[in-house]
């Protein structure tokens, strides 16, 4: 054999190994990977023959409950108000008593010898941002407990955290009622301590007829829907109906309508600056309270600044506190308020309600002697508490509080002229139960 033949096929031969080399190595992965497949399949039949009493895949673990950290020198609440958009002109004045609660607190010793700690968290006038505020405050910051919210929407909208992490929020402003959570105080009035004697007050006393106009959310259309089971029951007569978005600034539509209907009186569950709005653009209407009475239930001596005395002068608001509520207690908590934030600031009922939401809370946790949810839940029922606007007592049935019910008229100052009042303490009936006409609004 000559060099040429034998270099030739020796090269071939090489070519061959080479080639077998790359088939048998993906003869071998193809195995492995078919192998490895039927592993897999194996173990899966496997697990879920395992035990009939145990699922094929574990299921998800539960949220754990959030703990507060008191572990260390002070003890830390949360304080979850909208200091930016529409709503801020309601509750930044309800942020700054309850921070004013809170150094009043520390000054006298703390609570359970710790000085309160505040976290601040603005909720800026949108839903999903204070329930993610409030999941914040529970999980990462680790506070004890809550004092925030405003609208209906915001605490709906917290309402789920707090139960999903076992935390505790303390709302401090009047609402539609039908709800009692065991994660949430309530130091606003229910519907029984301000939208129901409101009514009846005005259809004994200014007429018969009704014009609603509220902000287009949870709290003025339930509202609503009670105020027009009243007034079949009280022989009141709807004429009109409207509802306009949070934040709305153009009122002359429904002026005009208000005019076609011509109702004895307006009951305003606006929210927010759009009252501003409407306020004016009544007054530019030609309609005074001479004309057309109006009552408000978010309205007070806070929005009064904003409106103007000029537009509101005359016109109603229910509530359970203002700033000219006449008990011992109320001076001192007006002086020390103005000294706290400036002296042309005003008190209002949400301002006063949130107050004592921090003094009650902090009553718990001493009679507790923990600052554990369900201890303090437990501790908080019956608890009393002389606050600016009279003594209250929290219900420990639905965690809201009795309430002494007001109807006050604007004065040219800016205050109110308190002309009716319940005369005592109203027992919180949030289910509207002891109405014979309230009995299926719960279920609708």
């Amino acid at each position: 054999m000559n060099v040429r033949v034998y270099t030739e096929k020796t090269n071939i031969l090489r070519e061959w190994e080479r080639s077998m080399e790359k088939s048998m190595l993906k003869s071998l992965l193809m195995v492995m990977l078919v192998f490895s497949l039927v592993l897999a399949a194996c173990s899966n039949n496997n697990n879920s023959a395992n035990s009939e009493n145990e699922p094929a895949s574990a299921a998800p673990e539960a949220t754990p409950e959030a703990t507060p950290d008191t572990s260390g020198e002070t003890i830390k609440v949360g304080v979850l108000h909208s200091l930016s958009g529409t709503m801020a002109i309601s509750e930044v004045s309800v942020k700054d008593s309850e921070m004013m609660a809170i150094q009043e607190i520390n000054a006298a010793g703390g609570v359970l010898g710790k000085q309160l700690e505040a976290v601040v968290e603005d909720g800026a006038s949108d839903w999903p941002t204070f329930a993610e505020k409030a999941r914040k405050l529970i999980q990462q910051d680790e506070v004890a407990t809550v004092f925030g919210g405003w609208t209906s929407s915001s605490r709906k909208a917290m309402l789920p955290v707090f139960e999903e992490l076992n935390g505790l929020l303390w709302y401090p402003v009047q609402y539609e009622g039908l709800e009692k959570s065991p994660n949430i105080f309530y130091t606003g009035a229910t519907t029984n301590q301000q939208i129901v004697p409101a009514v009846t007050y005005l259809l004994e006393n200014h007429g018969k007829s009704m014009f609603l106009l509220g902000s287009d959310y949870v709290f003025p259309r339930t509202a609503n829907k009670i105020i027009k089971e009243q007034l079949k029951e009280e022989g009141g007569t709807l004429v009109g109906e409207e509802y306009t978005p949070l934040g709305h600034t153009e009122y002359s539509s429904v002026i005009s309508k208000i005019k076609e209907a011509k109702p004895e009186v307006i009951f305003n569950t606006l929210n927010g600056d759009s009252n501003v709005a409407f306020f004016k653009q009544m007054q530019d209407a030609g309609i005074s309270a001479e004309d057309m009475i109006v009552l408000s239930v978010s309205v007070a001596e806070e929005e009064i600044r904003s409106i103007g005395t000029d537009v509101l002068a005359g016109h109603l608001a229910a509530w359970n506190y203002f700033q000219t509520t006449d008990t011992p207690e109320n001076p001192k908590f007006v002086e020390a308020y103005k000294a706290f934030t400036a002296a042309d600031r005003v008190t209002s009922d949400p301002v006063e309600a949130g107050y004592i939401a921090v003094y009650l809370w902090a009553a718990a946790v001493e009679k507790a002697g923990s600052t554990d949810v369900d201890k303090v839940k437990e501790a908080a029922k019956g608890l009393e508490f002389a606050g600016p606007g009279g003594k209250v007592t929290i219900d420990g049935d639905n965690q809201h509080i009795y309430k002494t019910v007001r109807i006050g008229e604007v004065l040219a100052d800016g205050m109110f002229k308190e002309v009716w009042n319940s005369g005592e303490p109203v027992k919180p009936d949030p289910y509207l139960e002891g109405y014979s006409w309230g009995a299926a609004l719960a279920e609708q």
